[in-house]
């Protein structure tokens, strides 16, 4: 599912087995995780088996990865990535340093948030927006695709600014594509029953206006989205080149 969101060039790997085995994991790693309940351990060990599987898709040998502030991971030399681990689904993204500066994915079960958090989530611009295209009564639960893409994109700028990025600190717009070989409102009703689901997976992209900056990071952000057997997924990066040129671009 993630591997969709990106392109060729990034190393994905990704699991909807809802547990590994721990010895897989390096004494550094045993040691984070020490005194954490079953299921953090279990999302830590599968994350993390997803990863040295993505590492051996560049060529590299496993190694451990260890996290630093804000839990972001620590990747080999030379390389990228993001991790993202949620109810049914495990996934690590890597890519070489030369092609990309910086990555982020998050998943999330496509259910509407918790009671009390859109209100800490969402803009009222963004709000205004799903409003109008009907998006809040519609087959799509965009305040969770939202907290998704915003967890996306703070992945993406913290690795290159080491600052925190609050939730309102950025202004998304997201886009839903025409059902693929069907274009229209009749291929749009065609796909709602169980869209995310067992239905028809559905996807698109978004763009996010960073309203705080950072020089290392263009103002405007840009990702894709997609919606599939109950899980939503995004998925953002940042070429090695873009930061230069100072134009946002799609993955």
């Amino acid at each position: 599912m993630i591997e969709r969101l990106l392109p060729a060039y990034v190393s994905c790997a990704a699991t909807r087995e809802v547990s590994v085995a721990y010895g897989n994991l390096f004494p550094e790693e045993e040691e984070l995780i020490a005194t954490a309940v079953p299921k953090r351990r279990n999302d830590f060990a599968t994350a993390r088996a997803c990863a040295r599987r993505a590492m051996g898709r560049l060529g590299l040998e496993p190694v451990a990865v260890l996290h630093g502030k804000r839990g972001m991971p620590l990747w080999p030399e030379g390389v990228v990535g993001s991790l993202t681990h949620c109810e049914g689904y495990r996934a690590a993204a890597l890519a070489r340093a030369g092609d990309v500066l910086s990555l982020g994915i998050d998943a999330e079960p496509h259910a509407p948030l918790p009671d009390g958090v859109a209100e800490l989530v969402v803009l009222p611009s963004e709000r205004e927006r799903f409003a109008a295209a009907g998006g809040e009564a519609g087959d799509i639960h965009w305040d969770r695709l939202l907290f998704s893409a915003k967890e996306s994109v703070f992945k993406t700028w913290y690795p290159l600014t080491l600052t925190e990025l609050d939730f309102e600190e950025a202004d998304l717009t997201f886009h839903r594509e025409a059902p693929e070989g069907r274009e229209g409102r009749e291929g749009r009703e065609g796909e709602r029953a169980g869209v995310g689901s067992s239905g028809r997976a559905v996807e698109g992209t978004f763009s996010a206006r960073l309203l705080r900056t950072d020089p290392a990071v263009p103002p405007v952000l840009e990702g894709r989205w997609r919606i599939e057997d109950g899980i939503v997924a995004t998925a953002l990066l940042l070429r090695a080149d873009q930061r230069e040129a100072g134009a946002p671009q799609s993955p």
